[in-house]
């Protein structure tokens, strides 16, 4: 199947999860996860109307960057080593996977512009994922107010890869309830409006939690 053909169905279940909690759908942005995908197919989905892309490894963004450039909008999804900040922050529009002092001090020292960040918090406590813990993200949030360079727009999580729908929730809403108290605080660095939740299998479920940016690859792009 085209990722257009796919894109349409996304859509159509997009406008569905949307319309039960009278949600507008052009305020959720996909995000298509080409990390497994060739760079033909990765066009192929700018070509079909999929405007932000998402890489979670430097060698494959840089691969797909050179080829496509500012045709789309970049999105660093995985775990960013803090050495590896200088080779990407100034070619990725958004990081996702704030989770460290140190990674902030890097991209605040490597950006030359404000670099838009989501704070990556592990709500399942999973050992396997990355994030910090949910009691530690208003304090980690408020300590940023010095880096200049550095702008939490919002919070990201990964949930685990199951199948019940209430547990996907709770993860949902703890996350969301989270964004909520951050973004009543009005800080200056942390205007923390958006949440990046949901993938393939949940993010029907993550939009009709609030999510504002899902992380779709399989279904998408294949």
């Amino acid at each position: 199947m085209t990722v257009a053909n796919k894109l349409a169905e996304m859509k159509q279940i997009i406008q569905k999860a949307c319309d039960k909690f009278d949600r507008n759908p052009n305020d959720i942005t996909i995000i298509g996860v080409t990390k497994y995908v060739s760079i033909d197919r990765a066009k192929e989905a700018v070509e079909a109307g999929i405007s932000n892309l998402g890489e979670n490894r430097n060698e494959q963004f840089f691969e797909k960057y050179e080829s496509i450039g500012d045709k789309a909008t970049w999105h660093f999804i995985g775990s960013l080593q803090s050495r590896k900040v200088k080779d990407v922050i100034n070619k990725v529009d958004y990081i996702h996977s704030l989770d460290r002092k140190s990674l902030a001090k890097e991209i605040n020292k490597r950006s030359e512009t404000i670099t838009p960040c989501f704070v990556q918090v592990n709500v399942s406590g999973e050992e396997s994922k990355q994030g910090l813990d949910p009691e530690d993200v208003e304090g980690f949030i408020e300590s940023l107010q010095n880096y200049e360079k550095v702008q939490v727009v919002g919070l990201m999580t990964m949930a685990p890869l199951v199948e019940n729908e209430e547990e996907l929730r709770a993860i949902f809403r703890k996350l969301r309830a989270i964004r909520d108290i951050v973004r009543d605080k009005h800080l200056p660095h942390a205007p923390c409006e958006s949440l990046s939740m949901g993938m393939s299998n949940d993010y029907r479920i993550a939009i009709e939690e609030g999510a504002t940016h899902i992380r779709v690859g399989t279904s998408l792009v294949g």
